[in-house]
């Protein structure tokens, strides 16, 4: 049984780091409404340039994962003032990485998009848009590296009140540079491009001044991280970073087996992947607390402690995301409606979307496991678990069962989800065993 204080520990953490994350999906969702509002194409083109984004942002993403696990350990171990140490790492590695990974982004932004996608239409607005976001590598670098510092911290609210604040300002500047108003040119595709990378540095602004103010007396700006730090830092992050590039990288690779089949196979399957992430969000806040507290278990040596985290946390996902679920699978042309416009488009995401919501509580776990194991510093497995079922299984079934023999919709995408219930029963085997005890961070 989880006991009421537990429960509200998980809740307290995880509650504030899912209301930010709804506002990121709100504000994806606002973009994919706005955007659909211009046709067809021009929402194949932000979703192919939304997946080349997280292709090449992955890289840095993976740094809150490795500043989280560290932070919560050094809380843990009894070392809070040095608990702002691994969060000037990140910020480092962040800054070394982002700046000559936009050069080569921008560079050959054309070059992937055509690979990613052969309609001239989708590609002319495409590549503006992709090109805007791809300015923001850095910010998003540095915004994922104070989100581990926050949430490592339990400050969770510092991190959803700063992306309420990021996620107003993009939806307002949606609604200018999209449409034009108040004087300003109708830019279409590429103003929700601008819009997104302009709030992502407003985050890195607002996140410096709240770590300035909270964070110096636990060595924020004041202490340079030792070899040793920088090479945990590494230890975790490289594969964190490996794994999340590789998750997109599968993303991408499906979003192009998907336009193999057609654009509106394309602008369906990015409502259906935009609305799962709104019924995921429960598991990502879950996960991140998660984190935190198997961290913070191990740090105090209390490893029966951290376990129990892991599966009282996969239990209350299971709960959440199974009800959220349930809505998607009674009501799918309710929901699908305020996406998609064209009837024919309308239906061909009927399929898919309730194959979503039976899936969903699979998937929610092994992100919730995923996450316990990063907390105890098992960061190649969970790569492995993570990556490997979607490469080897997933993405060949994609494509065998779609453009090589014209299967539905439908059929692929169950396919794809039901690689996700592989990797919960993955996950779950190694959080039972104890391959993850004694790892050092």
């Amino acid at each position: 049984m989880i006991t009421r204080s537990r429960l509200r520990t998980i809740g307290g953490i995880a509650l504030p780091i899912i209301g930010g994350m709804v506002s990121q999906n709100v504000v994806n969702l606002v973009d994919t409404a706005m955007v659909g509002t211009l046709g067809t194409t021009a929402l194949a083109a932000v979703a192919v340039g939304t997946y080349a984004t997280f292709l090449a942002t992955s890289v840095v993403i993976g740094l809150s994962s490795g500043v989280q696990t560290m932070v919560a350990r050094r809380i843990g171990e009894g070392r809070a003032n040095e608990a702002a140490v691994p969060l000037n790492g990140g910020l480092f590695l962040g800054l070394l990485i982002s700046l000559p990974l936009i050069a080569v982004a921008v560079t050959f932004s054309a070059d992937v998009f055509a690979l990613m996608n052969n309609d001239p239409d989708v590609i002319e607005q495409g590549v503006d848009y992709l090109d805007a976001r791809l300015f923001g590598i850095l910010a998003v670098g540095l915004n994922f590296a104070y989100r581990g510092y926050f949430n490592g911290m339990r400050l969770t609210k510092v991190y959803l009140y700063t992306l309420l604040v990021m996620h107003l300002c993009n939806i307002a500047l949606n609604y200018v540079l999209i449409f034009g108003h108040f004087g300003f040119p109708a830019l279409g595709a590429l103003g929700a491009g601008i819009a997104s990378t302009a709030a992502e540095y407003l985050g890195v602004l607002i996140f410096s001044i709240l770590a300035f103010r909270m964070a110096r007396q636990r060595g924020f700006l004041s202490r340079i991280p030792r070899r040793e730090t920088l090479a945990t830092m590494l230890r975790l992050g490289v594969p964190s970073a490996l794994r999340e590039f590789l998750f997109a990288g599968s993303l991408t690779v499906q979003m192009w087996i998907f336009g193999l089949m057609g654009t509106a196979e394309v602008a369906v399957s990015a409502v259906v992947i935009n609305l799962f992430l709104v019924a995921y969000l429960p598991a990502l806040g879950l996960g991140l607390a998660t984190l935190t507290l198997v961290s913070e278990a191990v740090g105090r040596k209390d490893l029966a402690d951290a376990r129990r985290w892991g599966w009282e946390a996969s239990i209350i996902t299971v709960v959440t995301l199974g009800a959220l679920g349930a809505v998607a699978v009674f009501f799918p042309n309710l929901i699908m409606s305020g996406f998609l416009h064209d009837p024919e488009t309308l239906a061909l995401a009927h399929g898919p979307f309730i194959v979503m919501g039976l899936f969903v509580g699979a998937t929610g776990v092994s992100l919730t496991l995923s996450n316990a194991l990063l907390g105890a510093g098992a960061a190649r497995l969970v790569m492995v678990i993570s990556v490997a079922p979607r490469w080897l299984i997933s993405l060949p079934l994609t494509w065998w069962l779609g453009p090589y023999l014209g299967l539905s919709l439908t059929a692929v995408w169950t396919a794809n989800f039901s690689v996700g219930l592989l990797q919960m029963i993955w996950l779950a085997i190694h959080w039972r065993g104890k391959g993850w005890e004694g790892i050092k961070v």
